[in-house]
């Protein structure tokens, strides 16, 4: 009898760092190769090497291309792994976009901390770099939603649109016969940019995303707050800034801007877009329409209304600029990129309104903020907050609780077991009592390093 070993490797008993390999018979094969996030004690296990020969791992399929997901991926390369590394296409045109962001970012913030010595490590190195994630992005090789592609001879997989953001797909894999699912990032029903995910009908064997695990998304009107604190800032003749995720949070924003503007519920404020990163993302929308539901001619009045920063000369221009207005800038959880030159010049202003629009992990600077930090420390100093923070719990481009459930509704056998990842502790553990009392199934929560073995 062939065994299979299950290598949960990241996003276990945390929402960040996923990467599962399944060791069969014939091929090994990696679940995404995320880096993890957050809280200082998860950050540092990104420094570690991969605790399984690289060189032996067949293939990598990503759920998506978010850096939670991808972000570990020139680290692998970097180790030995010489293999192909396969997403659907507007997932690897993302994950080019993130990677090349992420290894700018890397470069300079070690380049920073060298030059203004707010760094324990001599010299301080970047985590990888430009050119680490060129030799990864080489490895990339594109597959299809809705079709299955063969691994081996007993080993076949398959993507599955699964809303969340642009390219994410829920991953079935069929090894002797036996559906491993792993859900990835669970979108909404009720998305403003994409269409409902689609939902497995068969699994043997779940692995289960569990970041809203506890919580029903409220049912806010995002139009109603956002028109609020606009005309506040008007008001205080200040600024709003939104800290955002620069794919599908980003231009998700941007649209729903555009249409209060649009149909004349928010006065003629400048909107300033200064995400890099973010923009490039915009470009992907446009060639990948068919993933998305903003009709073409909306999408480029859209474009048309913001002012789209393309060089840090104009994020200073941006700040100086006295007028009230609104900036939406990366990174989401205000963990680096250019929100954090807005908030170190601007978060010490009563005038200003720092908005939050996503899912905050622990450790992280916007987390702080939801808590009611009183400082938060960019580039080694620290820096009062006497701005307003705001908060809109309902744009998450994840399922919350019941998506979750419903999701899971059209699976027609019992599996023989369900694992939760992709969650803190309370999420998971009020999941798994709803999933055992809703479905009957028996359901574990998966734990960092944990390798169980499967018999087919």
């Amino acid at each position: 009898m062939s065994k299979i070993k299950i290598h949960f490797l990241g996003a276990s008993q945390t929402v960040t760092g996923s990467k599962f390999l399944l060791e069969t018979p014939q091929k090994n094969i990696l679940i995404d190769c995320g880096m993890f996030q957050g809280l200082k004690e998860l950050r540092e296990l990104n420094w570690k090497d991969f605790n399984f020969d690289v060189s032996t791992i067949d293939i990598v399929l990503l759920t998506h291309a978010h850096l939670d997901h991808t972000g570990y991926l020139p680290r692998l390369v970097k180790q030995g792994y010489n293999g192909k590394i396969i997403g659907t296409p507007p997932t690897l045109e993302i994950a080019k976009i993130i990677l090349l962001d992420s290894a700018k970012i890397n470069e300079e913030d070690a380049e920073r901390a060298n030059k203004e010595n707010f760094t324990k490590h001599h010299p301080a190195l970047p985590f990888y770099t430009l050119k680490d994630a060129e030799q990864t992005i080489k490895k990339f090789e594109a597959s299809q939603k809705d079709q299955w592609y063969n691994i081996s001879e007993d080993i076949k997989y398959r993507f599955n649109y699964n809303g969340h953001i642009l390219g994410a797909t829920f991953i079935e894999l069929n090894i002797s016969g036996k559906m491993f699912v792993f859900s990835g990032d669970i979108g909404r029903e009720e998305d403003v940019l994409l269409f409902p995910p689609s939902k497995p009908q068969k699994a043997d064997y779940l692995f289960v995303e569990s970041t809203y695990g506890n919580k029903l998304h409220p049912k806010e009107e995002v139009s109603k707050k956002l028109i609020e604190v606009i005309n506040k800032t008007v008001h205080n003749r200040g600024a709003l800034i939104i800290p955002s995720f620069a794919v599908e949070r980003l231009q998700t924003l941007m649209f729903l801007l555009w249409k209060l503007y649009d149909e004349g519920k928010i006065p003629n404020i400048p909107i300033f877009i200064d995400s890099p990163m973010g923009n490039n993302v915009l470009n992907v929308f446009e060639r990948f329409a068919s993933w998305h539901k903003i009709a073409p001619t909306e999408f480029n009045n859209m474009k048309n209304r913001m002012n789209i920063i393309t060089s840090y000369k104009e994020t200073w221009e941006t700040i100086d600029d006295p007028r009230p207005k609104i900036v939406i800038a990366g990174s989401g959880m205000i963990t680096g990129g250019r929100v954090l030159t807005y908030l170190k010049q601007l978060i010490d202003e009563k005038s200003t309104t720092v908005l939050i629009v996503g899912y905050q992990a622990e450790g992280t600077r916007g987390r702080q903020l939801l808590e009611g930090a009183h400082e938060l420390k960019f580039f080694g100093k620290y820096y009062p907050v006497k701005a307003t923070v705001e908060h809109i719990d309902s744009l998450s481009a994840h399922a919350d609780q019941e998506g979750i459930v419903s999701w899971l509704s059209e699976i027609k056998n019992t599996p023989q077991s369900t694992y939760l990842i992709h969650g803190e502790a309370n999420a998971l553990n009020t999941l798994r009592v709803k999933l055992k009392d809703t479905y009957k199934w028996d359901v574990v929560i998966s734990k960092l390093n944990q390798i169980i073995e499967i018999n087919l």
